[in-house]
């Protein structure tokens, strides 16, 4: 099969090689996919980069997979059932985390496209019991992005513990901040967006944000909660800043520079929470999922064919693409 695969110390922006492989093979208890997209996250960057320590030899990144079930059927996933699959790509099932109900914070996890090939392939095996099923109103291309960065930004709505009709902030605009926006709109929030870049600033206009402002402006109120998707610690003190007493502050990324100092009197002082948010849950995968077919969610979409997969990376690391990036594999 075609695949684009990683090797560390690649120049910059030639992250990976587009080149045959062999095809993987399911073993028990896998599903094996025909690939139809694959999207493009931030965290792939951050894999591709060095961010993240290598940990797989010649790995095959993309975790926000759409496939074809074509092998290793169960019950509940026949053959030819159409489904998606995130980050978290298994769970020992037995440590403390996974038996309390936190499954995201799993001592022993598989990450799909990190610790096992993804979905930067025309095929890709995974587990069956972390595949799922999509409903036929989603397109296969826009779908994609919701299996992470829409996952995600809806985890971190519930680590911020937004309620109904509560102001809450969004820290940096990308993927998962631009799919979070109808989730809050549906649940009557006013929604304030601070981010660099014009084209970023227009989208959140577009949809419908409250107040929109640059990255180092504060919003004109003070927020219930704030949800930062920028991998930087100022952003997290900035988004603290605007916090209410009580507020919360949710950090939507799995790696972060240095946080800076700040004034604990002024900033943190009055019950504000910091939280980070580690992965998800299949219950977060299936939650999101409905509510997104409810709501008839559509994002935009820049698409690349696999062959282009470098340009995809460099469209989400240069933020030049048009709403989400999805590597289009067949």
């Amino acid at each position: 099969m075609k695949a684009a695969v990683f090797v560390p110390g690649r120049a910059a922006g030639e992250y990976v090689e587009v080149r045959e492989v062999a095809r993987p093979v399911a073993g028990p208890g896998q599903l094996m996919l025909r690939v139809s997209a694959c999207g493009v996250c931030r965290t792939d960057l951050h894999i591709v980069e060095g961010d993240l320590p290598a940990l797989k030899t010649d790995l095959i990144p993309g975790h926000q997979i759409v496939g074809e079930v074509i092998g290793g059927a169960t019950p509940e996933l026949a053959l030819g059932t159409r489904v998606g699959v995130s980050w978290m790509g298994g769970v020992d099932g037995h440590c403390w985390f996974c038996t309390h109900g936190m499954e995201n914070l799993c001592d022993r996890p598989t990450f799909t496209g990190y610790t096992v090939n993804g979905g930067y392939a025309e095929y890709a095996t995974v587990r069956a019991d972390f595949a799922v099923p999509l409903p036929p109103g989603l397109d296969d291309v826009q779908v994609a992005p919701l299996l992470c960065a829409g996952i995600i930004g809806f985890r971190s709505l519930r680590v911020a513990n937004v309620d109904e009709g509560e102001r809450v902030g969004l820290f940096g605009f990308g993927s998962s901040a631009s799919l979070a926006v109808p989730i809050l709109q549906s649940w009557k929030c006013e929604v304030y967006v601070a981010t660099r870049g014009e084209g970023h600033r227009k989208s959140a206009a577009a949809l419908g944000a409250t107040w929109v402002g640059k990255e180092d402006e504060k919003p004109p109120v003070e927020l219930d909660r704030a949800i930062t998707f920028a991998p930087s610690g100022k952003v997290v003190v900035s988004a603290l800043g605007s916090l209410r007493k009580g507020g919360v502050v949710a950090i939507n990324a799995i790696h972060l520079d240095q946080m800076p100092a700040f004034d604990y009197d002024k900033l943190l002082w009055g019950e504000r929470q910091i939280r980070s948010v580690a992965n998800m849950t299949r219950q977060d995968a299936r939650d999101f999922i409905r509510i997104a077919t409810d709501l008839k969610i559509q994002p935009e979409i820049s698409g690349f064919p696999l062959e282009d997969a470098n340009q995809a990376l460099l469209a989400v690391k240069n933020e030049t693409g048009i709403g989400s990036t999805v590597i289009v594999c067949s």
